[in-house]
This record gives structure tokens, C-alpha cells and sequence, in this order.
């Protein structure tokens, strides 16, 4: 597969910082001018990278992406690129509840306490009740407040509610530094979860100051089943071997790609099984509840970041589609490709499987240190 095919609809007009694996290790890459440039002897790491302004003539030329071609785990082809996350040692979060329609499927997760059959029935009976009243409220509004209150008073109220609708942002841990997964990898779910799906969102990058310099898409993966019993069990539902997945690249803001595009991004889903099973849908960016940058800020809140952070937007695409039996819903089989999407983004595509069949994380912060130690790296950005 050429490596132009998961890029930009614009990639020719884009700046796209990225990881590679080379023969030595992982490199800081960069896309500008329709080519791709190794920026190792720059900047180490992409959380280098995207602290500094001076990229545009930097880098060993690698070639023309329309000739350039990337391997994957699903395809033996030789190729002369092997993409990784574009993460490296930003921290990874993740930011919940974003979207009325997630808030409701939360709410269900929740009532249901993680049983698939019983979830088709618990959202009939509320989400007509309480999903007109969600979409246009303003986190921490008195509209929102009063909202609360009146669900309060019918029993319906949920903590995934006040995440919703309330004051504080649900913010979390999605991975540790350099966990991460990139295109053409495997993604993982845990083997005793029996209910779970992708989650197609934007994912922001912002330096070490905080600032949003630049979006990647991302796949979230949820374990519906684990969460839904105990919200305290999100970190094991969240948080597991090749459970977070980003890429293709780091679009970095500039003229032509700015934080307004996020705002504006409709984020495509499209599962494949290898059962003939096919999905697809859409999450919009223009329906989320609170403006990404509140949720940066709310990210930085009491914390600092000093090699920067990831932030996964959240999605407002819950499969509700039943795959084996009417009322059963949506859940993963192992060998599904699947394939997250935005035009100004990129193509994210990776294939299913269990935790401890995915290739198990062994590179590091100390393995990291020791390859750029031995390969002279360490020194070359101040």
C-alpha cells in the first residue's frame, strides 16, 4: 500500500509529523512538500518536534510519498516504511462523555451493569425521556443545572450524567508514554470482554506549554461490558495492551489546517469482519459539548506536562447495530479491520485482537534512552 493512501485528501499541502521504524530504531519523521524527511538528527523524539518551529528545513530526504509504501500486520509485502504511533513521550489522555448521544450510551452501560441483551431495553425506556434535553445544553449552565435537577427528582440521574452536563470534564489516563499503537498495527481488547467497540475520535497534541499545536485521529478502544459494571473499572477497561491507537501523523496547525477544521471534522467508522460483517458511521465534531480547547484546559487544570500531552476529544459513536442476534448490539471478533477516517486526517486502519495475542509493549522510557543513547541522538536537540 502506498503511504499517500492513509493521508490528507491535501497531504501535498500538509505538514504531517510522524514515527517511523528504521533499521536503528525509531525516528521523528516529516511530511512537507509531498515528501517525507527523517528529522532524527534534529529532533529525538516527536515530543521534540512539536516544540519547535524550525522543521521546514530539516531532515534526510526518504523520498516521494507517492512512491514511498508502508507495511502493516495484515500484509507480508516488502515496504519501505513501517509507521508507528506518532506519540513517543507525550502523555496520554483521553477525555469522556463528550457527546450527548456517548452521555446516553454511557447512562445504558450503567443501568444495563455491562449486560449486552439487557441494554436494548434499558435504552428504550430512557432515551426518549432525557435525549432532547441533553443535545443543546451547555456543560455547567444553569439550563444544564436545572436539567439535573429534574432528572435527579425521576431517579434518572447518572455520574455519567455529570460528566455530561456538569461542570467538570471527564479526563482520564488512556496509556502510559510510548504504549501507543499506530496504523497498520494490531489493536487490542481484553479476552474476558464479551461487549466492547471502537472509538473513532480526533485526538489533539499540545506542547509542553499546553498549546494545541497540531490533531491526529484515534481509536479509543472501550470495553462496554467492563466499564458498564463499575465506572471505577474504567483504567481496565481503558487501559490494556494495544488498547490506544493514533495515527497515521500529527497534522500540525498551520494555514491550512487549523484548530477550526477540528471543530468542523466529521470522523468516519468503518468495521470489516472477516465473518462479511460491515459497519460503518460517522461521528461529527460540531456536536460535541464542549469546545476541544475547554478540554485542553481542563486537561492542564492543576497538572503540567513538561513533554506534552496527547488528548483524545471523545466520540459520539456508540454501535448499537446488532451483529449476531436482534437486541444483542454491536461487539468486536478477532481479525476485524478497522478503519477510523477524516478528510483532513487521514485513514487510521488496524486489525483486531485479543491483549495477549497483540505484540506485547516492550520498548520503553530506559529502551528508549539506550537507543538514542547509542545512536549518538541524545544531544541533538536543545
Amino acid at each position: 500500500m502506498l503511504l499517500a493512501d492513509c493521508l490528507p485528501a491535501d497531504w501535498r499541502n500538509a505538514r504531517l509529523l510522524g514515527r517511523v521504524l528504521t533499521e536503528v530504531g525509531p525516528s521523528p519523521v516529516l511530511v512537507r512538500g509531498g515528501r517525507l524527511y527523517d528529522l532524527s538528527n534534529h529532533v529525538a523524539t516527536t515530543a521534540q518536534a512539536v516544540a519547535r518551529d524550525d522543521l521546514d528545513a530539516a531532515g534526510m530526504d526518504m523520498g516521494p510519498l507517492d512512491e514511498l509504501t508502508v507495511a502493516s500486520t495484515w500484509s507480508s509485502n516488502a515496504a519501505d516504511v513501517r509507521l508507528l504511533s506518532p506519540l513517543d513521550l507525550q502523555c496520554i489522555k483521553a477525555s469522556g462523555v463528550t457527546f450527548a448521544v456517548s452521555a446516553l450510551e454511557r447512562v445504558i452501560e450503567e443501568r444495563a451493569r455491562g449486560d449486552a441483551d439487557a441494554a436494548n431495553a434499558v435504552r428504550q425506556s430512557i432515551l426518549n425521556r432525557i435525549g432532547g434535553d441533553l443535545k443543546n445544553l451547555r456543560p455547567g449552565s444553569d439550563q444544564a443545572e436545572a436539567v439535573k435537577a429534574q432528572l435527579i427528582a425521576e431517579g434518572l440521574w447518572s455520574q455519567y450524567l455529570e460528566v455530561a452536563i456538569g461542570p467538570y470534564a471527564e479526563i482520564f489516563t488512556k496509556a502510559p508514554v510510548l504504549a501507543s499503537v499506530g496504523w497498520g498495527a494490531e489493536v487490542g481488547v481484553r479476552a474476558d470482554s464479551a461487549w466492547n467497540n471502537p472509538e473513532p475520535e480526533v485526538v489533539v497534541v499540545c506542547d509542553p506549554s499546553g498549546r494545541p499545536v497540531g490533531a491526529s485521529l484515534g481509536n479509543d478502544v472501550n470495553l462496554r461490558d467492563i466499564e458498564g459494571r463499575s465506572a471505577l473499572l474504567l483504567g481496565k477497561a481503558k487501559d490494556n495492551n494495544a488498547s490506544a491507537s493514533i495515527g497515521p501523523f500529527i497534522r500540525l496547525f498551520d494555514d491550512d489546517f487549523t484548530m477550526d477544521d477540528v471543530r468542523s471534522a466529521t470522523v468516519r467508522l468503518e468495521v470489516e469482519g472477516t465473518d462479511g460483517f460491515m459497519m460503518t458511521g460517522e461521528s461529527s465534531m460540531s456536536l460535541i459539548s464542549r469546545d476541544p480547547e475547554e478540554l485542553v484546559r481542563q486537561t492542564l487544570s492543576a497538572h503540567q506536562y513538561p513533554d506534552g500531552f496527547a488528548l483524545y476529544l471523545g466520540t459520539m459513536f456508540a454501535p448499537i447495530d446488532d451483529r449476531d442476534a436482534p437486541g444483542k448490539g454491536f461487539t468486536h471478533k478477532m481479525g476485524d479491520r478497522v478503519r477510523v477516517s477524516s478528510e483532513k486526517l487521514g485513514v487510521l486502519e488496524n486489525i483486531v485482537a485479543t491483549c495477549d495475542q497483540a505484540p506485547p509493549w516492550k520498548f520503553g522510557v530506559l529502551e528508549l534512552m539506550r537507543n538514542l543513547a547509542g545512536r549518538g541522538l541524545l544531544g541533538v536537540s536543545a
